[in-house]
């Protein structure tokens, strides 16, 4: 398959942009569903929102997942000694544990401090991911 994934002509950069559409996705709903954590749009019923951003963060999320993980299948061992892909998937893990202690902890009914706080740390995080999915190239 790795083959398929790297001979072809179309394969890869459909997965290239497969994967920036689904982070766009999981990025951008999360953005607002923060911003409302953090005081906008008040207007807005949390429950409503949360309902939908939080549907189509993994909507994209899955679509980044299935198209990084092909992309990883044809690069499999370049990538498993790529310093910024390494780094990439670490910060990925901490973008998830911080969002499992969000929810865990009922952040979206607190919006106190702690969940402004765990929102930035997720915005800072999946810039990160971003940052470092970006530097694989170069690395």
């Amino acid at each position: 398959m790795s083959s398929w994934i790297t001979d072809s002509p179309l394969v890869y950069p459909a997965l290239q942009a497969t994967h920036i559409a689904g982070i766009a996705m999981l990025v951008g709903s999360l953005v607002v569903l923060e911003l409302r954590v953090w005081g906008a749009a008040r207007e807005l019923a949390v429950p409503a929102l949360a309902r939908l951003a939080l549907t189509v963060s993994l909507t994209g999320f899955g679509l980044a997942a299935f198209s990084g993980s092909l992309m990883f299948a044809g690069h499999a061992s370049e990538m498993i000694s790529n310093r910024a892909f390494l780094i990439k998937m670490g910060l990925l893990t901490l973008a998830g544990a911080n969002a499992g202690w969000f929810h865990a902890r009922g952040g979206l009914v607190k919006m106190d401090h702690i969940a402004r706080a765990q929102t930035a740390l997720s915005l800072g995080l999946w810039f990160g991911v971003i940052v470092a999915g970006r530097w694989i190239a170069y690395r």
